[in-house]
């Protein structure tokens, strides 16, 4: 995920995940028997896993072995090969076979009929991450790897590879480990053992196929585990927390309210038996993850936050990620495209519809809570704004559906983080249309459920097809919209959309943060002194404003830490969760002069647009707006 530190900072990422066929060749194996793959805990040497792969016996004289160099739902390089060393292929005697290494993720073995197994050893990624844990050469860390003796991310696509034919092959995956480690997973355990003085288990799961290893993740070790249960789904929710600070039970607590709210929300959508959680809290030292946010999964994610967050902010942080990947279950689980279905981990095409993979659950996630009650209309209105405010700052008049497709390039690469923003926002659209045209009666979430009915997680749909399938299910006016909107780069007028609802925009004070203006960044990296600077937007922020802040004045230290370019992401995460209240100390640079603010925070504010009811709404106005909001 390629985005700045200080658009991390204030906001984390949330991202989905896809899925992945190939049939095997009659050629390739005499049986078909599943491919035996180990995960060795506890031989760990140099804080690298061994694994073992016994695929069973090839027909043929060469075979390639691949890491994924790109995962579902990242949208990025990972080169996953990178961080594997000792790569080695043995035939049935013991020998070594020729193996040469094609390029990072990619290994030829020949003399295949002989293979009986490969070897080698896996480092894990939180370990390298680059400043802020995005951009650079290193995976985002939700769906990176960890190797601690008391924590383990098993993202098993940073493990396990795939023979190139034999991707819709049967997987038997053991794991070793300590036998007093706690270990959560949704992959079928299939049986476990332990060693003579019970020191050691091998758990054993099954996965249908390659898929299936790389869609569901494991965590091990010193775990802090709660269940509980949202209607027919068993939620498991697994938290590492390495200082204790924060606890499965105070978060389930969150979660189960939040979780059961968009079960109502959802209705009879679709959904799975299982649904996993999995909560690695960074403690901020050099080798903890530090890139925050989630990998989806289609029945579980991976959620990266750091642990000095307040209890309040950390729930904040988990309502907006969770909800967001949990909606997933609608699409892509659901509703999907042969791009998604036939995922290539080594060389991806990409769908065109990220506006509806992504922009849709993010709608979704941001519309329930208002649906549900968990927050009011002036705070759904505040978000919407917050994305119209944050879109703006990005192209918009790219075609949504060409950035999706070539979301791996530039110059769409840059664009991705508006899939969360504008993608929201058409969504948004779509769905007054929808309310407009069925005199309340429809809106986007019911074209969701009769995609879902239509096609559903085995059945993709054609990609080209879709928006002129979705004019069809709908109303022309729909099909306008997207055409225009987003297949066309005509920008949105949200007014228009806004007035059919009876809202309209004021000029306001605006509650913002400490280190935006109701969603622009109001500090800078300068290269060439390798600092961080306050702009001209200083000024317009209340605390700063009124504390003294200048523009221009570099921040040297924040409580106590000195603030570098490294160590920026960190600071600036800290410093978008701080609260009213709270006594702060920072140091500023200004011409060589340093100016010290010590004070207890106040709230901040900012001028801006707020979007308020109409005084002249209609009462067809009023009614649509209850049912876009309450319907």
């Amino acid at each position: 995920m390629n985005k700045s530190i200080l658009t991390t900072a204030a906001a984390v990422l949330l991202l989905a995940s896809c899925n992945s066929t190939k049939k095997a060749t009659v050629n390739d194996l005499a049986s078909q028997n599943p491919i035996v793959s180990t995960v060795d805990l506890t031989q760990v040497t140099d804080d690298k896993v061994p694994v073992t792969i016994n695929p069973g016996r090839f027909t043929v004289e060469k075979v390639t072995y691949r890491l994924p160099r790109v995962v579902q739902g990242t949208y990025s390089v990972s080169d996953f090969g990178k961080y594997v060393d000792a790569f080695k292929a043995f035939d049935y005697e013991g020998n070594e076979l020729t193996v040469n290494k094609v390029d990072t993720n990619t290994w030829e073995i020949s003399n295949a009929k002989k293979l009986d197994k490969v070897t080698y050893l896996v480092n894990d990624t939180f370990d390298v991450e680059v400043s802020g844990g995005i951009g650079g050469d290193t995976p985002f860390s939700p769906a990176g790897t960890n190797i601690e003796s008391t924590n383990y991310v098993l993202n098993l696509h940073g493990f396990i590879g795939y023979f190139d034919s034999l991707k819709n092959s049967q997987y038997k995956l053991d794991v070793v480990s300590p036998a007093n480690f706690k270990r959560t997973s949704a992959l079928q355990v299939v049986g476990t053992k332990t060693n003579d003085d019970g020191s050691v288990l091998t758990s054993s799961y099954f996965a249908p196929r390659y898929f299936d290893i790389t869609d569901n993740p494991m965590f091990y070790g010193e775990l802090d585990v709660e269940e509980f249960q949202v209607g027919d789904i068993k939620i498991v929710l697994s938290v590492y927390s390495p200082n204790k600070k924060h606890s499965a039970e105070k978060i389930k607590a969150v979660m189960e309210k939040m979780m059961q709210a968009q079960k109502a929300y959802l209705g009879s959508v679709n959904s799975t038996a299982r649904y996993d959680i999995y909560l690695y809290l960074s403690d901020g030292t050099e080798k903890a993850p530090k890139g925050f946010g989630a990998l989806e999964h289609h029945t579980s994610t991976v959620v990266v936050l750091p642990e000095a967050m307040p209890d309040q902010a950390l729930a904040k942080s988990m309502i907006d990620v969770v909800s967001h990947e949990f909606f997933h279950i609608v699409t892509p689980l659901s509703v999907h495209s042969e791009d998604v279905h036939y995922f290539d981990y080594n060389q991806p095409t990409f769908s065109k519809h990220l506006w509806m993979y992504e922009g849709i659950t993010e709608y979704f996630a941001t519309l329930f809570q208002v649906n549900q009650g968990l927050v009011s209309e002036d705070e759904f209105y505040q978000k919407v704004m917050g994305k119209i405010k944050t879109a703006s700052g990005m192209n918009d008049s790219m075609s949504f559906t060409e950035m999706s497709e070539n979301v791996l390039d530039e110059p769409y690469a840059s664009q991705y983080y508006n899939v969360y923003q504008k993608g929201a926002l058409i969504g948004m659209c779509i769905d007054i249309l929808m309310r407009e045209e069925s005199n309340g009666n429809r809106g986007v979430l019911s074209l969701m459920k009769e995609l879902s009915l239509k096609y559903g997680k085995n059945k993709p749909f054609e990609d080209d097809k879709l928006i002129e399938e979705i004019t069809a299910m709908t109303y022309p006016s729909v099909g306008e919209f997207l055409n225009t909107h987003v297949v066309g780069g005509t920008p949105i007028d949200y007014n228009k959309f806004f007035a059919k609802a009876g809202l309209a925009l004021e000029e306001s004070k605006v509650k913002t943060n400490y280190i935006q203006n109701n969603g622009s960044i109001i500090v800078k990296g300068d290269k060439e002194s390798k600092t961080i600077r306050f702009t001209d937007a200083v000024k317009n922020n209340s605390f700063w404003a009124e504390n003294g802040a200048q523009p221009n004045d570099a921040i040297k230290e924040v409580d106590g830490v000195v603030l570098t370019m490294e160590n920026a992401n960190q600071v600036f995460t800290q410093m978008f969760m701080w609260q009213p209240g709270k006594e702060v100390e920072v140091k500023l640079d200004r011409n060589g002069e340093e100016v010290v603010i010590k004070t207890t925070l106040t709230q901040s504010y900012t001028s801006g647009k707020s979007l308020k009811k109409s005084a002249s709404a209609t009462e067809q106005q009023n009614e649509l707006r209850n049912a876009w909001l309450k319907g």
